[in-house]
């Protein structure tokens, strides 16, 4: 037997691991990357909603397909930060219209990550993916809230952009599946994901076909240019970042040096402003994450 065999035998952990890693690499060099059934449907729901020739009624046929995300557009519209004056919408239909279709697209990734959540094998692993869910619709939230906020740009964007920004880390938990040894140990497989989910998100957001205002959250350098107030897109994700409350399980396995840029990042927030900036946006964020959580 060979002495690679041999290491194989006597560690099933790295024998997976190396198996998802050449599946990680062929996905991103040939770009055909496999999406998971949820978000399959999510990617139908965001070409109909590009679609200029799409009418509205194909557009709610994609979404009733899914009863719990037609539940959630519902719940969306009728939520206090869309919906001001308290007027009860019923109708799919009418609620499209109210929620807007960027909003849609946001809820309809929201949905198929929190069942993407769930269907990881271990309970150790699932704790994990949830954690990820919350820190994802939180983030989205506030970068709607603070955007609203500030009048710097469209805060539809913004709840698009942060609810796309783990798209790297749920593809990857959700490809981790396939090799069941690996939710064995949680810290090897997060180091992994913490490695590979920047490059892979830009894969992804690179085949939805996604504007650069959204996949500039995912550029290398700084991130964060340090204006106040911030205007742009990347500042105000990563503000909302510092400002959600349910932190990102994946951070703590973020390499040393990425670790680094961030706290540096973080040393050129002003500290007061954006404590101010929290309070005033609060009740918009927390409106706005109560309908996500649905």
């Amino acid at each position: 037997m060979s002495t690679s065999l041999e290491i194989q035998s006597e560690d099933p952990f790295e024998n997976a691991l190396e198996a998802f890693s050449r599946t990680v690499e062929h996905d991103l060099a040939s770009r055909q990357l496999t999406f998971p059934t949820f978000l399959d449907l999510t990617i139908r729901i965001k070409r109909v909603c590009d679609d200029a020739q799409a009418s509205l009624d194909d557009i709610i046929r994609v979404i009733r397909a899914d009863p719990l995300l037609s539940a959630r557009i519902i719940r969306l519209a009728n939520s206090v930060a869309l919906n001001p004056y308290s007027r009860s919408f019923t109708s799919i239909a009418e609620a499209v219209r109210r929620v807007g279709l960027v909003n849609v697209r946001s809820l309809a990734y929201a949905v198929a990550t929190e069942q993407l959540a769930a269907e990881a094998r271990s309970a150790d692993a699932r704790l994990v993916a949830s954690g990820l869910w919350m820190h994802t619709i939180d983030v989205a939230a506030w970068s709607y809230a603070i955007t609203r906020h500030l009048r710097t740009g469209d805060p539809d964007t913004a709840l698009f952009a942060g609810m796309l920004s783990s798209i790297g880390q749920f593809y990857l938990l959700a490809r981790s599946t396939a090799h069941p040894e690996l939710e064995k140990d949680l810290n090897r497989l997060g180091e992994f994901i913490g490695l590979w989910h920047e490059p892979v998100s830009r894969a992804l957001l690179t085949a939805l076909d996604m504007p650069p205002a959204v996949t500039a959250i995912f550029d290398e350098g700084d991130p964060y240019g340090g204006q106040w107030p911030p205007a742009e897109l990347r500042d105000i994700f990563f503000l909302a970042s510092l400002s959600a409350e349910t932190p990102n399980p994946f951070l703590r396995y973020s390499a040393s040096s990425k670790q680094a840029l961030l706290e540096a990042s973080t040393r050129n927030v002003p500290t007061d402003q954006l404590s101010l900036l929290r309070s005033e946006a609060c009740d918009t964020r927390n409106g706005l994450l109560a309908a996500l959580r649905g």
